[in-house]
């Protein structure tokens, strides 16, 4: 009788239970968006950046906001995936910015410049240091909202199948390498070409390449390189730390519950963790199998080093000049990347420069 009456004064008889439900089963939707990726199942961990992210969307919302992911070529080729979100046949999209240079060259700051930022000196320009502020004004006007969720570390330099000593090797050699790095590369001597993933073994193989670049290990092994171009190089200076998107057409996320939003952001984020951090282990016995399978690791050439930064630069004044939109973000973006070097030369630099080359019980082995 008391719990009767306690509950009757507190409204929560059988009435007052079944006006509760639906008002909290209102503020928890069903949700079924679609994410078209960029990249095929093969690879992994990059195309396993988007599964991420669906799946910690789905666990933050107690199973409510549900993305199915698709591959490369299953709802719209990979290169295309912008354009899908952009006119809203998908929801939302896995890919890379530099993919979409052809449009505009700003997209390229939100991956990757050459000469341009390590992956933690991007996410602290895009997080922390204007950055994304700036790339989203941009991308309003494609109708999308961009978010960092993923990123590889510095990338390889490629495969060769002959050795490079000197800047006048670089001269005529036919390489795949596209956007605004196979425009570095031009101004070098290099002819870029441009070939989807799958066609790069069988170019190299027959010769109608001289050198082509992917990835990293993990990734590179899948595709078999190591059989054709004996030579593999770094590092990949186009490609310091390329961040990794997810991609929302404007008016889809402007319908999401604010919490919605919220476990879409942060899932983002853990996956820019989540795959760096993957990469950095997966490249370790990946890098000890291509030796060990015949690879042979080779730096750079310092001329051709020099010669391509120099270069970088003279191509970003110039595209300056011509596209207002670019020139708007890359002053902010150099001063930045000037600011951060500051500090890294400070610590960050010394630190990794004495413990990688003075590996401990190296002077015993002496």
């Amino acid at each position: 009788m008391e719990r009767r009456s306690f509950l009757k004064a507190a409204g929560l008889g059988v009435a007052g239970s079944a006006i509760a439900a639906p008002a909290i089963a209102q503020t928890n939707p069903e949700v079924k968006w679609r994410m078209a990726s960029s990249f095929p199942k093969s690879l992994d961990t990059i195309y396993g950046g988007g599964e991420f992210v669906a799946k910690r969307v789905a666990e933050l919302t107690d199973g409510k906001f549900q993305i199915r992911v698709f591959a490369a070529g299953e709802l719209v080729p990979g290169l295309q995936v912008m354009d899908a979100v952009q006119a809203g046949t998908v929801e939302c999209g896995a890919t890379v910015s530099y993919y979409y240079v052809g449009k505009d060259p700003t997209f390229a700051f939100e991956a990757a410049m050459p000469f341009g930022l390590n992956a933690r000196q991007n996410n602290a320009w895009l997080y922390h240091g204007g950055g994304l502020p700036l790339l989203r004004e941009f991308y309003k006007k494609y109708n999308v909202i961009n978010f960092p969720a993923g990123n590889t570390g510095v990338q390889m330099g490629g495969w060769f199948r002959k050795e490079i000593k000197t800047l006048n090797d670089m001269q005529g050699l036919k390489m795949r390498i596209a956007g605004i790095a196979g425009r570095v590369m031009a101004k070098i001597g290099v002819v870029p070409q441009q070939l989807a993933g799958g066609d790069i073994y069988p170019s190299l193989e027959k010769g109608t390449i001289d050198a082509a670049e992917w990835v990293g290990p993990y990734d590179d092994e899948k595709l078999g390189f190591q059989k054709v171009a004996k030579y593999y190089y770094y590092p990949g200076f186009w490609e310091g730390g390329p961040t990794i998107s997810q991609y929302c057409n404007l008016e889809h996320w402007a319908k999401l519950p604010k919490h919605y939003q919220a476990a879409y952001e942060t899932a983002c984020a853990e996956c820019n963790l989540d795959m760096q951090a993957k990469y950095d282990v997966l490249n370790i016995d990946a890098l000890k199998r291509l030796v060990g399978q015949g690879a042979q690791l080779r730096a750079y050439p310092k001329d051709v080093m020099i010669a391509a930064q120099e270069a970088a630069f003279e191509l970003y004044d110039e595209i300056a000049k011509e596209n207002p939109t670019f020139a708007e973000i890359l002053t902010p973006w150099k001063k930045f990347r000037e600011d951060i070097h500051l500090w890294w030369r400070v610590a960050e630099f010394n630190y990794d420069s004495f413990v990688l080359s003075n590996p401990v019980g190296a002077k015993k082995k002496k």
